[in-house]
């Protein structure tokens, strides 16, 4: 098992932004399903509103604004940012990587190192342990971590599994090397056997995007419609994994550490659906009062939703020291767990675009 210790770095300010365009979710696409079918689909994953970036609006967007915000509330100067981490799975081009456009986007030097990771739900989390490692080695003065997603444009409006549930939103975090953090504990965990139950199994190289991979169809005996270029999600499968896999990948890590889950200030967990997190809360008999929630302001943001729920909901809380503990899964399939310690972390209020 991969658990991972680091010492003396720490996220020192988090900004947020997220798309202007407000969707209620009891009343989106009343036209193909009835009042009826929404409420139902609506009341069980707990999702009331999302964001939807507009079509000239990407990932990359919402992180810039996210990090101008960021650097103009801290009063960061660009020229001590040597690192930036771009993280998403719905990234502007196929090439070049996303980070590298952002470096010069937001006015860094050309010594800055920029890469991209590719990762979902999962992703906050594992490419923390990737900035704390190269902070942690030195040679790097601040790090910035740009999660940004925009589902809204991966999954058919016509298919009502997946239709409700994401949204957009985009997360700038400035991480830092101070003795103040001390000790940030991480497990990382893939199971590529269950790659099927969260996919888009068109557009890629295996299979490359054409007439065939674009065309709707109906995918099953409820009528739900989709392309093999949009994402679909085996529901009952995952939650079937999550219920099992990430209660026993929290106590191990918290039993490789020493660590109290009942000492923690927060449990953030990944924000997938309303059910599936009541869910693990009640088998892991966690204190709900320490579990902050955008589900239903939000909706699912994939990566972005364990950050985003730091920053709104979390933003008043956070003077002194508070140990919150991470929980996310998803896509791969992929989960992870961190027990990760803030110090007076600067958070900026959520911008809108």
């Amino acid at each position: 098992m991969a658990i991972i210790t680091y010492k003396n770095v720490g996220i020192t300010a988090m900004a947020a932004a997220v798309p202007k365009n407000v969707i209620d979710n009891y009343h989106y696409d009343l036209d193909i399903w009835t009042e009826e079918e929404v409420k139902k689909v609506v009341d069980k994953v707990g999702v009331i509103e999302r964001r939807f970036a507009d079509e000239k609006t990407c990932a990359s967007d919402l992180c810039f604004a996210a990090a101008e915000k960021l650097i103009a509330d801290n009063n960061i100067d660009r020229s001590e940012i040597d690192l930036v981490i771009f993280l998403s799975q719905t990234p502007d081009y196929r090439m070049p990587a996303t980070s590298i456009l952002l470096q010069d986007r937001l006015g860094l030097p050309m010594s800055t190192m920029a890469f991209d990771i590719s990762l979902g739900c999962s992703g906050f989390i594992s490419a923390l342990t990737v900035a704390y490692s190269m902070m942690q080695n030195g040679g790097f003065r601040k790090a910035l971590l740009l999660d940004g997603e925009t589902n809204s444009k991966v999954y058919s409006r016509k298919d009502r599994r997946e239709a409700f549930i994401f949204g957009d939103a985009g997360v700038a975090a400035l991480i830092e090397r101070n003795e103040k953090f001390g000790e940030s504990h991480f497990s990382l965990n893939s199971d590529g056997s269950r790659g099927e139950l969260i996919m888009i199994p068109g557009g890629g190289y295996r299979n490359m995007s054409s007439e065939e991979t674009l065309k709707e169809k109906v995918v099953d005996e409820y009528g739900n419609i989709r392309s093999d270029e949009h994402g679909h999600m085996e529901g009952a499968d995952v939650f079937n994994f999550v219920i099992v896999e990430v209660p026993k990948d929290i106590k191990r890590l918290m039993s490789a550490t020493n660590e109290d889950i009942q000492t923690m200030d927060y449990y953030v967990f990944h924000q997938a659906n309303a059910f599936i997190n009541n869910f693990v809360a009640k088998k892991m008999k966690l204190d709900t009062v320490k579990i902050p929630r955008t589900i239903q302001k939000y909706g699912n943001t994939s990566s972005v939703s364990v950050p985003l729920t730091i920053v709104s909901e979390l933003k008043d809380n956070m003077a002194g020291r508070k140990k919150i503990m991470m929980s996310a899964f998803g896509t791969g399939m992929a989960w992870a767990t961190g027990i990760v310690p803030f110090v007076d972390c600067r958070i900026s209020d959520i911008i809108e675009i």
